[in-house]
């Protein structure tokens, strides 16, 4: 028997057209799928698919039309695992954050239509290229324990040309909760930076989060790449105040004086920085050259191997232990800028500070500079606080 054709097709016609429908719809891949007016239910997922055609600085958007969804899974080598919001009654998912350049990205989506019906997408689009991106050296490391001094501080491998964009995807989360503030400068070596740091001191035990979420901002011509949750712990306080009228060092741990050191800072034409200075570093012999500080001519030394270095700035000064003035200790301020002591004394303040602490220096000369290290604490708060690009 003849079989009877359905609207002038053959049943052979009408299995291709339904083969040629389904091919396109898999290579549509991220077309959004719309409720039909028979009722069905469908995912769709937005932006659309695309080879390196892809706008970045666009979110994510998967939407359960007719249904709701269960699950959505966004990954990228680069970016990494994206994560995102849901919409009340969770018919629509949004991605916190926007795409990247240059980045291929697979959505996994589940849900239930009307009546219970199973439904499923998955999408791979990759974003467009960027000619130029920029990403940030971050400080303290994940998982650290840091002094109550110690910002958090970014450093921007090229120009930042809008630095409100930038600023208004970085966050800081304190617990306990703190009053803080973003403020930007240009680094020693005129590369941007923004330091984030509270009123006061933080208290110890603080745990304290930072959240950068750069991938795909426009910073100007340049575009973000890096996701990252940053975490770390603050230590107890130890907290030392070097005058250097009395020639003195004070250090203190928890508010408590524990010991008072003799010590000779810079002399005339050498003086030690003033203000507040932040622990950056601890090496235990270091070679100390007059040279690398631009210091030469009749002032210039060669100390070989000195013991029990401690590092304020990324200028040279350190308290380190300096026996070829052990009569000046107390009596004399003898050295180039650093503050020196005996070999003993040394040893104990290297054991007790860590990266973060403050050492104030008072009644000397010029404050240290803002980027010379941390020298934050040395802004006031208002000034600190119009800093921000979002001020």
């Amino acid at each position: 028997m003849r079989q009877r054709s359905i609207g002038g097709l053959g049943r052979r016609a009408v299995r291709l057209l339904a083969l040629a429908a389904t091919a396109v719809v898999v290579l549509a891949g991220c077309s959004s799928g719309n409720t039909g007016g028979n009722g069905t239910s469908a995912i769709s997922v937005e932006p659309a698919s695309g080879s390196g055609k892809v706008p970045v600085g666009k979110r994510i958007t998967v939407r359960a039309e007719g249904g709701t969804l269960s699950s959505v899974e966004v990954s990228a080598p680069g970016p990494g695992k994206v994560s995102g919001s849901w919409s009340k009654g969770k018919a629509i998912w949004t991605s916190a954050t926007a795409l990247a350049p240059g980045a291929t990205y697979t959505v996994n989506a589940h849900g239930a239509g009307s009546g219970g019906k199973k439904l499923a997408k998955t999408v791979t689009f990759t974003t467009e290229a960027a000619k130029s991106t920029f990403a940030g050296e971050y400080y303290p490391d994940k998982g650290t324990t840091v002094g109550v001094a110690m910002p958090v501080s970014i450093t921007f491998n090229k120009p930042i040309h809008d630095r409100a964009a930038v600023e208004r995807k970085l966050s800081v989360t304190a617990f306990p909760a703190v009053e803080g503030a973003w403020s930007w400068m240009k680094d020693r070596n005129g590369k941007d930076r923004i330091d984030y740091r509270p009123k006061t001191y933080w208290k110890p035990g603080t745990k304290v989060i930072l959240h950068m979420n750069l991938a795909g901002v426009n910073a100007g011509g340049v575009y973000g790449t890096q996701e990252r949750v940053v975490d770390f712990t603050i230590g107890q306080a130890v907290t030392s105040t070097v005058d250097v009228v009395k020639k003195t060092m004070t250090v203190a741990e928890g508010g408590k004086v524990v010991k008072t050191l003799p010590v000779s800072s810079g002399k005339v034409g050498f003086e030690t920085w003033n203000g507040t200075m932040v622990v950056l570093n601890k090496v235990p012999t270091i070679r100390m050259n007059s040279s690398t500080v631009g210091i030469f001519g009749s002032q210039a030394y060669n100390l070989g191997e000195v013991k029990w270095d401690v590092q304020l700035t990324p200028s040279g000064t350190y308290t380190h232990a300096a026996p070829w003035n052990e009569g000046k200790f107390g009596k004399v301020n003898g050295s180039h800028g650093c503050i020196g002591m005996s070999t003993s004394d040394a040893k104990w303040f290297f054991e007790q500070v860590h990266p973060g602490d403050p050492v104030t220096v008072v009644k000397s000369k010029d404050t240290v500079a803002t980027n010379n290290g941390y020298g934050d604490w040395n802004v006031d708060w208002a000034a600190w606080k119009a800093g921000s690009a979002l001020a």
